[in-house]
C-alpha cells in the first residue's frame, strides 16, 4: 500500500510508520519538521514531504496514495483543508479522532451515539471543554470532503505505550520502579476494583491500516474492550514488571478531591466515580473487533513501556505533564493517617 501520514514523527504516527513498514508498505509523511526526536530517530526507506496543514501543501501537488491517516487534525477548518486538498489524491482518508466526541460519558458510548457540540465552532482554543467537540467537527469535515464510503473515522480511548508524550500511562510502571528502590508506599487512587480501559498504541496502529486494507468505513471506537482491566490490576503489573511487591495504599475518591488532588493530571488514569466520567472508559468495541481489532496482554505494555521509560536520557525521564512529586504523594497519605 502507497500509505501517506500527516504527522508520523511522534506517538502514534511513529508507531504508524513503523507497523506499516513491516508490512511492506511505502510511506510518505508529510508534516514541519519540528517534532522528531534525536534520541529516537525515523526509520530509514521514508519519504518525507515539508509542509504545514495550515499553510503551504504545495508538496502534496503532485502526489498519489492508496490511503492517508491524519494523526494531527485538531481543527476543523485544517481537517477541511487537508480532505480537500486531498480528496483527489488519495483512495481511502483515515482520521485519528477520540472516544472524547462523544456529547456525554455518562452511559457507554455506541459509534452512533450523539456527538458533543460547541457554539464557537471556530474557536482555536483546545482545551477540556473544546477538544471532543472539536474533534466531532474534524470528522464531519473529512466525510464531506471523502466521502462517506472513503472515510475510516478511528476513536481511540487513552493511548498508552512506548514514546506516548503525555506521561500519563508512563507515570504509573515508572512510580513502581522507584517503589522498587526506596520500598516506601504508593498511594493508590480510588477503588482497586475500577475498571480501566485505554489501547496498546501499536495495536491501535495496526487496527488503522487493517481497517484501511479491509476497506471498513465509518466510525470505530478503538480500545481494550471494557472490563479488560482494573486499577488495581494495572499497578499489580507495574509492581510485576519492576519486581516489587508494592505496598499500595488506597485512599478514596473524596478524600483525594477533599485535598485538591486533580484528577486524571496529578494521578494519571484516576476519574473519580461520578455520573459525569461513569462510563468513559467503557465503550463499546465490538464493530471494531469484527472488523479485526485485537489488543496484546496488560503485562507486555507495561514491560514495553518500563523498558522505553527507562532507556530516556535521566533529564527526560522527569515527570513534568503528569504524576504526583513525591513530597506531595508523601504529604498526602500521612494526611489521610498512612505512613508516607
Amino acid at each position: 500500500m502507497d500509505l501517506l501520514i500527516i504527522g508520523g514523527t511522534r506517538f502514534v504516527g511513529r508507531h504508524l510508520v513503523v507497523a506499516a513498514l513491516a508490512r511492506g508498505d511505502r510511506i510518505t509523511l508529510f508534516n514541519r519538521g519540528q517534532s522528531a526526536s534525536p534520541s529516537a530517530p525515523m526509520p530509514t526507506g521514508v519519504t518525507v514531504l515539508r509542509g504545514d496543514r495550515q499553510g503551504d501543501l504545495s508538496a502534496l501537488a503532485g502526489g498519489r496514495w492508496d490511503a492517508v491517516v491524519d494523526t494531527c487534525a485538531y481543527l476543523p477548518a485544517d481537517a477541511d483543508r487537508m480532505a480537500r486538498h486531498l480528496a483527489h489524491r488519495v483512495g481511502r482518508y483515515a482520521l485519528i479522532s477520540s472516544v472524547s466526541v462523544y456529547a456525554s460519558a455518562a452511559l457507554p458510548n455506541t459509534e452512533d451515539a450523539a456527538l458533543g457540540r460547541i457554539d464557537d465552532t471556530d474557536t482555536t482554543v483546545v482545551d477540556g471543554r473544546t477538544y471532543g467537540p472539536l474533534k466531532a467537527l474534524c470528522e464531519a469535515a473529512v466525510v464531506k470532503q471523502i466521502g462517506a464510503s472513503r472515510s475510516l473515522l478511528i476513536r481511540p480511548g487513552l493511548v498508552v505505550g512506548p514514546f506516548d508524550p503525555t506521561q500519563r500511562f508512563t507515570w504509573w510502571p515508572a512510580r513502581l520502579a522507584r517503589a522498587a528502590v526506596d520500598g516506601l508506599p504508593v498511594l493508590a487512587p480510588g477503588d482497586a476494583l475500577r475498571p480501566l480501559q485505554f489501547i496498546d498504541v501499536r495495536d491501535l496502529a495496526s487496527f488503522v491500516l487493517h481497517a484501511l486494507d479491509a476497506g471498513a468505513s465509518g466510525a470505530f471506537n478503538a480500545a481494550a474492550p471494557p472490563g479488560f482491566t482494573t486499577m488495581g490490576r494495572l499497578l499489580q503489573a507495574c509492581g510485576d514488571a519492576a519486581g516489587v511487591a508494592p505496598r499500595l495504599q488506597w485512599i478514596t475518591d473524596s478524600d483525594l478531591l477533599a485535598q485538591g488532588v486533580r484528577p486524571w493530571v496529578d494521578l494519571p488514569l484516576w476519574l473519580p466515580a461520578d455520573a459525569e466520567h461513569a462510563a468513559f472508559m467503557a465503550v463499546p468495541t465490538d464493530r471494531a473487533s469484527a472488523v479485526g481489532l485485537t489488543v496484546r496482554p496488560l503485562a507486555d505494555t507495561v514491560t514495553d513501556t518500563l523498558a522505553w521509560w527507562r532507556a530516556l536520557p535521566a533529564d527526560a525521564q522527569a515527570f513534568t505533564l503528569a504524576g504526583l512529586p513525591a513530597d506531595r504523594e508523601a504529604g498526602l497519605l500521612s494526611a489521610s493517617g498512612l505512613p508516607g
